[in-house]
């Protein structure tokens, strides 16, 4: 478990600064707390919030690997993941949200907090809480 914990943060860290986790389903977009607003999602995606006082806390890490081993379920559902690891900037985002340590936030298309759980969570718990939104299960009546 330790190794791929180890290889997870190495290959994280060599994809993160760039913004985008490539993979080969899809292109999962990964931005930085300080970089974006929520409001500028308003309507058009789900933002998951991955929050940590450091990038080395290992339960970061491993919520990281969980979310680029499998993007596709992900995209499909519009998310974008925005990580927030530096509790002294205190970002907008942090300020609005006030997590307390490792936490994980998916916020639903309407602004509201859908989920807030204060351990990693697999991809599959994810879109199972997402797919019990309301503005969710419209989309799907609707298609």
């Amino acid at each position: 478990m330790k190794r791929v914990l180890s290889f997870a943060i190495t290959v994280w860290m060599a994809f993160a600064p760039n913004g985008i986790w490539a993979d080969e389903g899809g292109e999962l977009p990964i931005l930085r707390a300080e970089d974006v607003s929520l409001d500028d999602y308003l309507w058009t995606a789900r933002p998951l919030i991955v929050f940590a006082d450091t990038e080395a806390d290992p339960r970061f890490a491993e919520q990281m690997a969980r979310l680029s081993a499998r993007p596709a379920p992900l995209l499909e559902r519009d998310v974008v993941v925005i990580i927030d690891t530096d509790p002294d900037g205190q970002s907008d985002i942090r300020s609005t949200l006030r997590p307390r340590g490792f936490a994980v936030v998916i916020l639903q298309k309407d602004g509201r907090v859908g989920l807030r759980r204060p351990s990693p969570r697999d991809v599959r718990e994810l879109t199972r809480a997402i797919d019990n939104f309301a503005l969710r299960q419209d989309e799907l009546r609707n298609r």
